[in-house]
């Protein structure tokens, strides 16, 4: 379930094995393959991770000591991975609470200044991480997208990595539809590719 730390590691976040989150994750680990990047992958339906309680006892330990689960074998992972892809489902216009549940999680990486209000800054910053987010719905406009890429994209940015692609697929709801478009696979490959060669540091995307 969890492998060695990788350059590259990816979170999906669907309830549904074998759906369209996790081909287009196979597409994008396909993509980062193709240049000689291997990527970890994670299911969070596969594991145990509990939401944040707030408890706030991480700004002190500048660790989760809050909670006890999956999170804790994970935070190694995210910490060596200079890549990161989140994967998630539209689900009632945003992401899945797996993935909301993960997202927050990663508060514990923030340290605060003692003023009001509390000036933050990220302790995985200024590394050359980068990531991308991709979901998938079954709408065909793109307001029906809701708040889905932004709700991955923006914390990733305050954590400190540069996001160089939000992918969004639509409209695609039965197990596997994303499978009948060629188009969409070799988007996801490329977008695996360039994440992988926009290496740590690099000024330029790939």
């Amino acid at each position: 379930m969890f492998s060695e730390p990788q350059r590259l590691l990816a979170i999906g976040a669907s309830p549904r094995p074998g759906g369209n989150t996790d081909a287009m994750l196979k597409w994008i680990v396909e993509g980062a393959a193709s240049v000689g990047q291997a990527m970890a992958v994670v299911q969070l339906r596969d594991v145990l991770v509990l939401p944040c309680i707030g408890c706030e006892r991480c700004r002190r330990d500048k660790r989760c000591t809050g909670r006890t689960d999956a999170m804790q074998l994970l935070y190694p992972l995210i910490e060596a991975a200079e890549g990161l892809v989140l994967a998630s489902p539209t689900h009632h216009y945003n992401v899945t609470a797996w993935m909301k549940a993960f997202i927050d999680r990663l508060y514990c990486y923030y340290d605060f200044s003692d003023h009001r209000p509390r000036r933050w800054s990220s302790r995985l910053a200024g590394r050359g991480r980068r990531a991308l987010v991709c979901t998938v719905a079954e709408q065909p406009a793109t307001e029906d997208l809701g708040f889905t890429l932004e709700a991955m994209a923006r914390p990733l940015t305050a954590l400190g990595y540069r996001v160089i692609d939000q992918l969004a697929a639509q409209p695609f709801f039965d197990r596997g539809s994303v499978r009948r478009d060629p188009l969409l696979a070799e988007r996801m490959r490329t977008a695996g590719a360039r994440l992988a060669r926009a290496g740590a540091g690099d000024a330029h995307d790939a």
